[in-house]
Protein backbone atom coordinates (compact mmCIF):
# COMPACT_ATOMS: atom_id res chain seq x y z
CA UNK A 1 0.00 0.00 0.00
CA UNK A 2 1.32 3.55 -0.62
CA UNK A 3 0.52 6.98 0.49
CA UNK A 4 1.65 10.03 1.14
CA UNK A 5 1.16 12.05 4.85
CA UNK A 6 2.07 15.46 3.79
CA UNK A 7 3.65 18.00 6.03
CA UNK A 8 1.61 20.85 7.58
CA UNK A 9 3.95 23.31 6.59
CA UNK A 10 2.05 26.11 6.52
CA UNK A 11 -0.76 27.88 8.80
CA UNK A 12 -3.29 29.75 6.68
CA UNK A 13 -5.32 31.34 9.88
CA UNK A 14 -4.40 34.91 9.75
CA UNK A 15 -5.09 37.63 12.35
CA UNK A 16 -8.65 39.06 12.37
CA UNK A 17 -8.40 42.35 14.09
CA UNK A 18 -9.82 44.81 11.67
CA UNK A 19 -7.47 46.61 9.41
CA UNK A 20 -8.41 48.52 5.64
CA UNK A 21 -10.27 46.81 2.98
CA UNK A 22 -8.32 44.79 -0.09
CA UNK A 23 -9.89 45.63 -3.18
CA UNK A 24 -9.42 43.40 -6.20
CA UNK A 25 -6.86 45.60 -8.50
CA UNK A 26 -6.20 48.35 -6.07
CA UNK A 27 -5.17 48.68 -2.26
CA UNK A 28 -5.84 51.17 -0.25
CA UNK A 29 -2.71 53.58 0.81
CA UNK A 30 -2.27 53.93 3.95
CA UNK A 31 0.82 55.25 6.38
CA UNK A 32 3.88 56.58 4.29
CA UNK A 33 1.80 55.21 0.86
CA UNK A 34 1.84 51.87 2.38
CA UNK A 35 -0.97 49.44 2.70
CA UNK A 36 -1.64 47.66 5.93
CA UNK A 37 -2.61 43.81 5.69
CA UNK A 38 -2.97 41.44 8.07
CA UNK A 39 0.78 40.60 7.76
CA UNK A 40 1.91 44.19 8.08
CA UNK A 41 2.48 46.68 5.78
CA UNK A 42 3.48 46.68 2.25
CA UNK A 43 4.87 49.49 0.27
CA UNK A 44 3.83 50.64 -3.81
CA UNK A 45 6.39 51.24 -5.68
CA UNK A 46 6.25 55.33 -5.51
CA UNK A 47 3.19 55.26 -3.03
CA UNK A 48 0.32 53.94 -5.56
CA UNK A 49 -0.08 51.62 -8.75
CA UNK A 50 1.27 52.02 -11.52
CA UNK A 51 -1.33 53.47 -13.96
CA UNK A 52 -1.32 50.74 -16.52
CA UNK A 53 -2.53 48.73 -13.72
CA UNK A 54 -5.52 50.69 -12.36
CA UNK A 55 -8.76 50.04 -13.62
CA UNK A 56 -11.32 52.76 -13.16
CA UNK A 57 -13.91 50.23 -11.88
CA UNK A 58 -11.84 49.76 -8.91
CA UNK A 59 -10.66 53.21 -8.37
CA UNK A 60 -9.75 53.71 -4.41
CA UNK A 61 -12.10 57.01 -5.01
CA UNK A 62 -15.12 54.74 -5.70
CA UNK A 63 -14.26 52.42 -2.82
CA UNK A 64 -16.51 52.31 0.01
CA UNK A 65 -13.92 52.01 2.41
CA UNK A 66 -11.58 55.15 0.77
CA UNK A 67 -14.92 57.64 2.04
CA UNK A 68 -15.15 59.07 5.41
CA UNK A 69 -17.86 58.01 7.20
CA UNK A 70 -17.60 53.80 6.37
CA UNK A 71 -19.37 52.00 8.52
CA UNK A 72 -16.39 49.60 10.54
CA UNK A 73 -15.59 45.92 8.90
CA UNK A 74 -17.99 43.39 10.25
CA UNK A 75 -16.51 41.48 12.18
CA UNK A 76 -16.38 37.37 12.32
CA UNK A 77 -17.98 35.51 14.79
CA UNK A 78 -15.50 33.94 17.21
CA UNK A 79 -17.39 30.62 16.06
CA UNK A 80 -20.04 28.89 14.61
CA UNK A 81 -23.56 28.05 16.07
CA UNK A 82 -22.42 24.64 17.62
CA UNK A 83 -23.53 21.42 15.46
CA UNK A 84 -23.79 17.58 16.95
CA UNK A 85 -21.40 15.61 14.94
CA UNK A 86 -23.26 12.71 13.06
CA UNK A 87 -26.26 13.86 14.31
CA UNK A 88 -27.92 14.83 10.50
CA UNK A 89 -28.59 11.91 7.98
CA UNK A 90 -26.09 11.98 4.83
CA UNK A 91 -28.15 13.26 1.60
CA UNK A 92 -27.24 13.43 -2.25
CA UNK A 93 -28.06 15.96 -4.15
CA UNK A 94 -30.97 15.73 -6.68
CA UNK A 95 -29.94 14.78 -10.62
CA UNK A 96 -31.81 17.70 -12.73
CA UNK A 97 -34.02 16.69 -15.15
CA UNK A 98 -33.96 17.19 -18.83
CA UNK A 99 -36.48 19.57 -20.16
CA UNK A 100 -35.84 18.08 -23.69
CA UNK A 101 -33.85 14.77 -24.86
CA UNK A 102 -33.89 14.45 -28.48
CA UNK A 103 -31.36 13.28 -31.62
CA UNK A 104 -29.52 17.01 -31.04
CA UNK A 105 -29.12 16.49 -27.06
CA UNK A 106 -29.88 16.20 -23.82
CA UNK A 107 -31.42 20.20 -22.81
CA UNK A 108 -31.86 21.37 -19.27
CA UNK A 109 -32.85 24.81 -17.60
CA UNK A 110 -31.58 26.28 -14.48
CA UNK A 111 -32.45 29.15 -12.23
CA UNK A 112 -29.86 30.90 -9.87
CA UNK A 113 -31.88 32.65 -7.38
CA UNK A 114 -31.78 33.51 -3.88
CA UNK A 115 -33.18 31.23 -1.12
CA UNK A 116 -33.28 29.61 2.20
CA UNK A 117 -32.11 26.58 3.66
CA UNK A 118 -32.08 24.97 7.16
CA UNK A 119 -28.28 23.56 7.33
CA UNK A 120 -27.71 24.24 10.63
CA UNK A 121 -30.41 22.70 12.70
CA UNK A 122 -33.43 25.28 13.32
CA UNK A 123 -31.97 28.17 11.88
CA UNK A 124 -32.40 29.19 8.28
CA UNK A 125 -29.60 30.28 6.40
CA UNK A 126 -29.94 32.70 2.93
CA UNK A 127 -28.29 30.93 0.51
CA UNK A 128 -27.75 31.48 -3.37
CA UNK A 129 -28.12 28.34 -5.41
CA UNK A 130 -28.94 26.60 -8.83
CA UNK A 131 -32.95 26.30 -8.30
CA UNK A 132 -32.39 27.52 -4.82
CA UNK A 133 -30.51 24.60 -3.66
CA UNK A 134 -26.87 23.97 -1.82
CA UNK A 135 -25.37 22.00 -4.10
CA UNK A 136 -27.41 22.77 -7.02
CA UNK A 137 -28.84 19.59 -8.63
CA UNK A 138 -26.52 17.04 -10.33
CA UNK A 139 -26.61 17.08 -14.10
CA UNK A 140 -25.87 13.48 -15.58
CA UNK A 141 -24.79 13.60 -19.27
CA UNK A 142 -22.78 10.93 -21.68
CA UNK A 143 -19.71 11.07 -24.02
CA UNK A 144 -20.65 12.57 -27.30
CA UNK A 145 -23.81 13.48 -26.17
CA UNK A 146 -24.25 17.82 -26.34
CA UNK A 147 -25.43 18.85 -23.02
CA UNK A 148 -27.24 22.33 -23.46
CA UNK A 149 -28.08 24.02 -20.08
CA UNK A 150 -30.19 27.26 -20.52
CA UNK A 151 -29.18 29.79 -16.65
CA UNK A 152 -31.41 32.02 -15.56
CA UNK A 153 -30.33 34.59 -13.37
CA UNK A 154 -32.84 35.80 -10.97
CA UNK A 155 -30.13 37.24 -8.57
CA UNK A 156 -29.59 40.84 -7.85
CA UNK A 157 -25.76 40.55 -9.53
CA UNK A 158 -23.85 39.13 -12.20
CA UNK A 159 -23.26 35.86 -12.27
CA UNK A 160 -21.05 33.31 -14.95
CA UNK A 161 -21.43 29.51 -15.22
CA UNK A 162 -18.04 27.45 -15.68
CA UNK A 163 -17.99 23.51 -16.25
CA UNK A 164 -15.01 22.88 -14.06
CA UNK A 165 -12.93 20.16 -16.37
CA UNK A 166 -15.09 20.40 -19.51
CA UNK A 167 -13.88 20.55 -22.67
CA UNK A 168 -15.36 23.53 -23.79
CA UNK A 169 -15.82 26.37 -26.65
CA UNK A 170 -15.02 29.54 -25.53
CA UNK A 171 -18.67 30.54 -25.95
CA UNK A 172 -19.57 28.62 -22.89
CA UNK A 173 -16.40 28.18 -20.76
CA UNK A 174 -17.69 30.94 -18.34
CA UNK A 175 -15.21 33.87 -18.57
CA UNK A 176 -14.83 35.54 -16.06
CA UNK A 177 -16.48 38.95 -18.04
CA UNK A 178 -19.10 37.16 -19.76
CA UNK A 179 -21.94 37.70 -17.54
CA UNK A 180 -25.28 37.02 -17.15
CA UNK A 181 -27.23 40.03 -16.22
CA UNK A 182 -30.07 39.71 -13.15
CA UNK A 183 -33.00 39.26 -14.92
CA UNK A 184 -30.97 37.70 -18.18
CA UNK A 185 -30.11 34.24 -19.68
CA UNK A 186 -27.80 32.51 -21.22
CA UNK A 187 -27.38 29.38 -23.22
CA UNK A 188 -24.42 26.93 -22.95
CA UNK A 189 -23.76 24.25 -24.67
CA UNK A 190 -20.89 21.25 -23.73
CA UNK A 191 -20.04 18.99 -26.37
CA UNK A 192 -19.22 16.05 -23.83
CA UNK A 193 -15.76 15.27 -26.44
CA UNK A 194 -14.26 13.74 -23.80
CA UNK A 195 -14.23 10.71 -21.65
CA UNK A 196 -16.39 9.76 -18.32
CA UNK A 197 -15.45 11.83 -15.19
CA UNK A 198 -16.39 13.58 -12.12
CA UNK A 199 -16.78 17.68 -13.28
CA UNK A 200 -18.35 20.67 -11.49
CA UNK A 201 -20.03 23.76 -12.36
CA UNK A 202 -19.79 26.93 -10.41
CA UNK A 203 -19.93 30.63 -10.35
CA UNK A 204 -16.59 32.73 -12.45
CA UNK A 205 -18.02 35.94 -12.39
CA UNK A 206 -14.79 38.33 -12.45
CA UNK A 207 -13.98 39.65 -8.56
CA UNK A 208 -16.95 37.62 -7.08
CA UNK A 209 -16.68 34.43 -7.53
CA UNK A 210 -15.43 33.61 -4.31
CA UNK A 211 -18.27 35.06 -2.11
CA UNK A 212 -20.53 33.67 -4.83
CA UNK A 213 -19.57 30.18 -4.77
CA UNK A 214 -19.62 30.41 -0.81
CA UNK A 215 -22.93 31.68 -1.08
CA UNK A 216 -23.88 28.36 -2.74
CA UNK A 217 -23.56 28.42 -6.86
CA UNK A 218 -21.75 24.70 -7.10
CA UNK A 219 -23.19 21.60 -8.04
CA UNK A 220 -21.98 18.32 -9.94
CA UNK A 221 -21.53 17.43 -13.61
CA UNK A 222 -21.21 14.22 -14.23
CA UNK A 223 -20.03 12.30 -17.54
CA UNK A 224 -20.78 8.54 -18.30
CA UNK A 225 -19.55 6.25 -21.20
CA UNK A 226 -19.62 2.97 -21.96
CA UNK A 227 -16.08 2.12 -20.66
CA UNK A 228 -16.90 2.56 -17.29
CA UNK A 229 -20.70 1.17 -17.46
CA UNK A 230 -18.58 -2.21 -18.26
CA UNK A 231 -16.68 -1.99 -15.24
CA UNK A 232 -17.64 -3.83 -12.55
CA UNK A 233 -17.40 -0.68 -10.25
CA UNK A 234 -20.24 -0.21 -7.45
CA UNK A 235 -23.14 1.65 -9.35
CA UNK A 236 -26.51 3.18 -8.76
CA UNK A 237 -26.94 4.02 -5.12
CA UNK A 238 -23.19 3.08 -4.55
CA UNK A 239 -21.95 5.57 -6.44
CA UNK A 240 -22.11 8.85 -4.63
CA UNK A 241 -21.05 12.10 -4.97
CA UNK A 242 -19.66 14.43 -1.82
CA UNK A 243 -19.34 18.00 -2.25
CA UNK A 244 -17.12 19.24 0.12
CA UNK A 245 -17.35 22.88 1.63
CA UNK A 246 -16.44 24.33 4.86
CA UNK A 247 -18.77 27.62 6.13
CA UNK A 248 -18.31 30.14 9.31
CA UNK A 249 -21.90 31.09 10.53
CA UNK A 250 -23.41 34.23 12.19
CA UNK A 251 -25.42 33.49 15.15
CA UNK A 252 -28.47 33.45 13.23
CA UNK A 253 -27.60 30.83 11.13
CA UNK A 254 -26.34 33.29 8.31
CA UNK A 255 -23.10 32.81 6.26
CA UNK A 256 -19.87 34.85 7.15
CA UNK A 257 -18.26 36.13 4.45
CA UNK A 258 -15.84 38.94 4.70
CA UNK A 259 -16.87 40.91 2.00
CA UNK A 260 -16.30 44.57 1.83
CA UNK A 261 -19.63 45.26 0.27
CA UNK A 262 -21.93 42.57 0.98
CA UNK A 263 -24.57 43.47 -1.69
CA UNK A 264 -21.24 42.54 -4.38
CA UNK A 265 -21.50 45.50 -6.42
CA UNK A 266 -17.47 46.65 -5.11
CA UNK A 267 -15.30 44.17 -5.04
CA UNK A 268 -12.69 43.59 -1.93
CA UNK A 269 -11.97 42.34 0.90
CA UNK A 270 -10.79 42.25 4.44
CA UNK A 271 -7.39 41.35 5.17
CA UNK A 272 -7.98 38.41 7.30
CA UNK A 273 -8.93 36.56 4.67
CA UNK A 274 -6.22 37.78 2.07
CA UNK A 275 -5.35 34.21 2.29
CA UNK A 276 -8.65 32.62 1.98
CA UNK A 277 -11.68 32.12 3.87
CA UNK A 278 -11.95 29.33 6.48
CA UNK A 279 -14.80 27.94 8.54
CA UNK A 280 -15.29 26.16 11.43
CA UNK A 281 -18.46 23.94 10.05
CA UNK A 282 -18.09 21.32 7.49
CA UNK A 283 -20.34 20.41 5.03
CA UNK A 284 -20.55 17.07 3.14
CA UNK A 285 -23.43 17.91 0.20
CA UNK A 286 -24.49 20.78 2.50
CA UNK A 287 -24.95 19.08 5.54
CA UNK A 288 -22.99 19.17 8.60
CA UNK A 289 -21.24 16.28 9.41
CA UNK A 290 -23.48 13.99 7.94
CA UNK A 291 -23.76 10.04 8.87
CA UNK A 292 -24.39 7.58 6.13
CA UNK A 293 -25.80 4.47 6.67
CA UNK A 294 -23.74 1.71 4.49
CA UNK A 295 -23.59 -1.91 3.93
CA UNK A 296 -20.93 -3.74 4.36
CA UNK A 297 -20.04 -4.25 0.28
CA UNK A 298 -17.88 -1.36 -1.73
CA UNK A 299 -18.70 1.95 -2.49
CA UNK A 300 -17.56 4.68 -4.56
CA UNK A 301 -17.24 8.23 -3.58
CA UNK A 302 -16.44 11.17 -6.27
CA UNK A 303 -14.76 13.32 -3.69
CA UNK A 304 -15.03 17.00 -4.48
CA UNK A 305 -12.97 19.55 -2.63
CA UNK A 306 -15.59 22.95 -3.42
CA UNK A 307 -13.80 24.84 -0.63
CA UNK A 308 -12.57 27.95 -1.47
CA UNK A 309 -9.06 27.43 0.56
CA UNK A 310 -8.93 24.61 2.51
CA UNK A 311 -6.71 21.38 2.42
CA UNK A 312 -7.96 18.15 3.25
CA UNK A 313 -6.15 15.12 4.06
CA UNK A 314 -8.42 12.35 4.55
CA UNK A 315 -8.32 9.20 6.30
CA UNK A 316 -10.91 6.39 7.85
CA UNK A 317 -11.03 5.84 11.70
CA UNK A 318 -10.79 3.19 12.67
CA UNK A 319 -8.29 2.14 9.91
CA UNK A 320 -9.50 -1.06 7.50
CA UNK A 321 -8.25 -4.06 9.55
CA UNK A 322 -5.33 -5.52 8.04
CA UNK A 323 -3.68 -3.27 6.86
CA UNK A 324 -5.89 -3.02 4.13
CA UNK A 325 -5.73 -0.09 2.11
CA UNK A 326 -8.15 3.25 3.27
CA UNK A 327 -9.30 4.12 -0.46
CA UNK A 328 -8.77 2.29 -3.55
CA UNK A 329 -7.89 5.12 -6.44
CA UNK A 330 -10.00 4.70 -9.45
CA UNK A 331 -10.17 8.10 -10.63
CA UNK A 332 -9.29 11.87 -10.83
CA UNK A 333 -10.13 15.30 -12.29
CA UNK A 334 -9.93 13.78 -16.14
CA UNK A 335 -11.56 10.13 -15.44
CA UNK A 336 -10.55 6.67 -14.46
CA UNK A 337 -7.21 5.64 -13.78
CA UNK A 338 -5.19 3.31 -16.13
CA UNK A 339 -5.08 1.19 -12.68
CA UNK A 340 -6.46 1.02 -9.64
CA UNK A 341 -3.96 3.00 -6.70
CA UNK A 342 -3.90 2.02 -2.87
CA UNK A 343 -3.94 5.02 -0.53
CA UNK A 344 -3.33 5.50 3.01
CA UNK A 345 -4.19 8.99 3.09
CA UNK A 346 -5.60 11.37 0.33
CA UNK A 347 -4.58 14.78 -0.27
CA UNK A 348 -6.92 17.10 -1.47
CA UNK A 349 -6.35 20.66 -2.12
CA UNK A 350 -9.71 23.14 -3.56
CA UNK A 351 -11.38 22.14 -6.72
CA UNK A 352 -9.34 18.53 -6.60
CA UNK A 353 -11.68 15.64 -7.70
CA UNK A 354 -10.52 12.20 -6.74
CA UNK A 355 -12.41 8.60 -7.50
CA UNK A 356 -12.05 5.90 -4.75
CA UNK A 357 -13.88 3.11 -3.92
CA UNK A 358 -13.79 2.08 -0.08
CA UNK A 359 -14.83 -1.57 1.19
CA UNK A 360 -16.95 -1.29 3.98
CA UNK A 361 -16.72 -5.49 3.73
CA UNK A 362 -13.21 -4.69 5.78
CA UNK A 363 -15.52 -4.10 8.78
CA UNK A 364 -17.85 -5.78 11.19
CA UNK A 365 -21.45 -5.32 11.32
CA UNK A 366 -22.10 -2.28 13.76
CA UNK A 367 -18.98 -0.51 13.06
CA UNK A 368 -18.82 3.28 12.59
CA UNK A 369 -16.19 4.55 10.55
CA UNK A 370 -15.45 8.37 10.64
CA UNK A 371 -13.90 9.96 7.78
CA UNK A 372 -11.20 12.14 9.21
CA UNK A 373 -9.25 15.15 8.24
CA UNK A 374 -5.34 14.88 9.76
CA UNK A 375 -4.75 18.70 7.84
CA UNK A 376 -4.31 21.37 10.87
CA UNK A 377 -5.17 24.31 9.14
CA UNK A 378 -6.85 26.64 11.25
CA UNK A 379 -9.54 26.61 12.43
CA UNK A 380 -9.33 22.92 13.08
CA UNK A 381 -11.49 20.53 11.56
CA UNK A 382 -10.58 16.78 12.01
CA UNK A 383 -14.01 14.75 11.12
CA UNK A 384 -16.07 15.26 8.36
CA UNK A 385 -18.82 12.47 8.23
CA UNK A 386 -19.60 8.83 9.61
CA UNK A 387 -20.58 5.42 7.68
CA UNK A 388 -22.23 3.44 9.82
CA UNK A 389 -22.22 -0.11 8.84
CA UNK A 390 -25.76 -1.08 9.66
CA UNK A 391 -26.50 -4.08 7.35
CA UNK A 392 -24.62 -7.27 5.45
CA UNK A 393 -25.37 -7.81 2.18
CA UNK A 394 -23.94 -9.57 -1.15
CA UNK A 395 -21.37 -7.42 -2.68
CA UNK A 396 -21.49 -7.50 -6.61
CA UNK A 397 -18.92 -5.32 -7.63
CA UNK A 398 -15.15 -5.53 -7.85
CA UNK A 399 -11.78 -3.57 -9.18
CA UNK A 400 -10.66 -4.28 -11.71
CA UNK A 401 -6.77 -4.86 -12.15
CA UNK A 402 -6.97 -2.76 -15.49
CA UNK A 403 -9.14 -0.03 -15.29
CA UNK A 404 -9.15 2.03 -19.09
CA UNK A 405 -6.45 3.71 -21.37
CA UNK A 406 -5.40 6.76 -20.55
CA UNK A 407 -4.13 8.93 -23.37
CA UNK A 408 -1.94 11.05 -21.53
CA UNK A 409 0.25 13.99 -23.09
CA UNK A 410 3.47 13.08 -24.13
CA UNK A 411 6.11 15.57 -22.60
CA UNK A 412 9.03 14.29 -25.20
CA UNK A 413 6.14 16.15 -28.35
CA UNK A 414 6.23 19.49 -26.00
CA UNK A 415 6.86 22.09 -28.66
CA UNK A 416 7.53 24.82 -25.74
CA UNK A 417 8.41 25.12 -22.04
CA UNK A 418 6.84 27.81 -20.05
CA UNK A 419 7.11 29.14 -16.60
CA UNK A 420 4.70 30.46 -14.18
CA UNK A 421 5.15 31.73 -10.87
CA UNK A 422 2.25 31.66 -8.46
CA UNK A 423 3.21 34.22 -5.47
CA UNK A 424 2.08 37.61 -3.54
CA UNK A 425 3.27 40.93 -5.50
CA UNK A 426 5.55 43.58 -3.31
CA UNK A 427 1.90 45.56 -3.16
CA UNK A 428 0.45 42.42 -1.36
CA UNK A 429 -1.98 41.34 -4.48
CA UNK A 430 -1.71 38.21 -5.80
CA UNK A 431 0.02 37.30 -8.97
CA UNK A 432 1.38 35.00 -11.92
CA UNK A 433 5.04 36.36 -13.04
CA UNK A 434 4.34 38.91 -10.39
CA UNK A 435 1.30 40.46 -13.42
CA UNK A 436 -2.06 40.96 -12.00
CA UNK A 437 -5.00 39.79 -13.95
CA UNK A 438 -5.86 42.31 -17.13
CA UNK A 439 -8.63 39.99 -19.40
CA UNK A 440 -6.48 42.26 -22.72
CA UNK A 441 -2.91 40.10 -21.43
CA UNK A 442 -2.36 37.02 -23.56
CA UNK A 443 0.39 35.16 -21.03
CA UNK A 444 0.38 32.17 -23.52
CA UNK A 445 -0.57 30.86 -27.31
CA UNK A 446 -0.03 27.66 -27.66
CA UNK A 447 -1.16 25.94 -30.90
CA UNK A 448 -4.38 24.25 -31.63
CA UNK A 449 -3.14 20.19 -30.92
CA UNK A 450 0.09 21.00 -29.43
CA UNK A 451 1.96 19.75 -26.40
CA UNK A 452 3.75 22.21 -24.36
CA UNK A 453 5.42 21.56 -20.64
CA UNK A 454 4.13 24.74 -18.34
CA UNK A 455 6.15 24.74 -15.18
CA UNK A 456 4.42 26.31 -11.58
CA UNK A 457 6.34 27.65 -8.86
CA UNK A 458 4.68 29.15 -5.54
CA UNK A 459 5.38 30.80 -2.74
CA UNK A 460 2.53 29.09 -0.16
CA UNK A 461 -0.37 26.95 -1.67
CA UNK A 462 -1.74 27.22 -4.65
CA UNK A 463 -4.05 24.86 -6.36
CA UNK A 464 -3.22 25.80 -10.11
CA UNK A 465 -6.33 24.72 -12.25
CA UNK A 466 -6.64 25.10 -16.10
CA UNK A 467 -9.44 26.02 -18.38
CA UNK A 468 -9.86 23.87 -21.86
CA UNK A 469 -7.26 21.09 -20.88
CA UNK A 470 -6.09 17.87 -18.76
CA UNK A 471 -3.05 17.57 -18.33
CA UNK A 472 -0.12 14.73 -16.39
CA UNK A 473 2.03 16.02 -13.60
CA UNK A 474 5.42 14.62 -15.13
CA UNK A 475 7.65 16.06 -12.24
CA UNK A 476 7.45 17.75 -8.66
CA UNK A 477 10.64 19.06 -7.20
CA UNK A 478 10.08 17.88 -3.87
CA UNK A 479 8.96 15.45 -2.54
CA UNK A 480 8.76 12.70 -5.20
CA UNK A 481 5.69 12.78 -7.04
CA UNK A 482 2.37 10.25 -4.76
CA UNK A 483 0.13 7.74 -6.34
CA UNK A 484 -2.31 10.37 -6.59
CA UNK A 485 -0.72 12.13 -9.09
CA UNK A 486 -1.54 9.53 -12.09
CA UNK A 487 -3.66 10.39 -14.42
CA UNK A 488 -5.12 13.10 -16.05
CA UNK A 489 -5.87 16.16 -13.80
CA UNK A 490 -7.12 20.45 -14.48
CA UNK A 491 -5.95 21.22 -11.38
CA UNK A 492 -2.88 20.51 -9.57
CA UNK A 493 -1.87 21.04 -6.08
CA UNK A 494 1.61 22.73 -6.06
CA UNK A 495 3.43 23.48 -2.53
CA UNK A 496 5.26 26.22 -0.77
CA UNK A 497 8.33 26.86 -2.44
CA UNK A 498 7.76 23.51 -5.07
CA UNK A 499 8.35 23.06 -8.86
CA UNK A 500 5.68 21.41 -10.42
CA UNK A 501 5.69 20.42 -14.06
CA UNK A 502 3.22 19.52 -16.47
CA UNK A 503 2.08 18.55 -19.83
CA UNK A 504 -0.95 19.24 -22.01
CA UNK A 505 -2.07 18.93 -25.05
CA UNK A 506 -4.33 21.60 -26.18
CA UNK A 507 -7.11 20.02 -28.56
CA UNK A 508 -10.57 21.27 -28.27
CA UNK A 509 -11.12 24.83 -29.74
CA UNK A 510 -9.23 28.21 -30.76
CA UNK A 511 -10.14 30.33 -28.65
CA UNK A 512 -9.02 32.72 -25.16
CA UNK A 513 -8.99 30.82 -21.70
CA UNK A 514 -8.00 31.66 -18.37
CA UNK A 515 -6.10 29.65 -16.09
CA UNK A 516 -5.50 30.76 -12.04
CA UNK A 517 -5.34 29.69 -8.71
CA UNK A 518 -8.27 27.93 -7.36
CA UNK A 519 -7.85 28.95 -4.04
CA UNK A 520 -11.30 31.49 -4.54
CA UNK A 521 -9.58 34.26 -2.84
CA UNK A 522 -6.55 34.45 -4.48
CA UNK A 523 -8.41 34.41 -7.95
CA UNK A 524 -10.69 37.25 -7.32
CA UNK A 525 -7.46 39.22 -5.79
CA UNK A 526 -5.48 38.49 -9.24
CA UNK A 527 -4.23 35.56 -9.43
CA UNK A 528 -5.45 34.75 -12.80
CA UNK A 529 -4.12 35.21 -16.83
CA UNK A 530 -5.04 34.42 -20.10
CA UNK A 531 -3.80 31.77 -22.40
CA UNK A 532 -5.11 32.14 -26.08
CA UNK A 533 -5.30 28.80 -28.48
CA UNK A 534 -4.76 29.53 -32.10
Amino acid sequence: MVGRIEPNDENHHTDRTPGPPVSRRTMLTGVAGGVLLAGGVFSFAGGCLAESERDPRHDDRRHPAGREGTPPPRQPPAASPPVTHFSLPFRVPPVLQPTKDDSSGTYYSLTQKAATAEILPGLKTPIWGYDGIFPGPTIVGRTGRPVVITHHNKLTTPVSVHLHGGRTPPASDGYPTDLIQPDGSKVYTYPHDQRAATLWYHDHRLDFTAPQVYMGLAGFHLIHDPIEDALPLPKGEKDVPLLITDRLFEADGSMYYPSVDPTLKTPGIYPWAMNGQYGDTLLVNGVPWPVMRVSNTKYRFRILNASNARVYQMSLDPPPPQGAAHFVQVGSDGGLLATPVNLDRLVISPAERYDVVIDFGAYPVGTKVVLANNWTEKPVITELMRFDVVRSEKDDSSIPAQLSTVDLPDPNKAVRTRHFDFKRRSDGMWGINDLMFDENRISADPKLGSTEIWEFTSDIRHPVHLHLVHFSIISRSYPAMGPFDSGLKDTVHVRPGETVRVAATFNGWPGKYVFHCHNLEHEDMMMMANFQVT
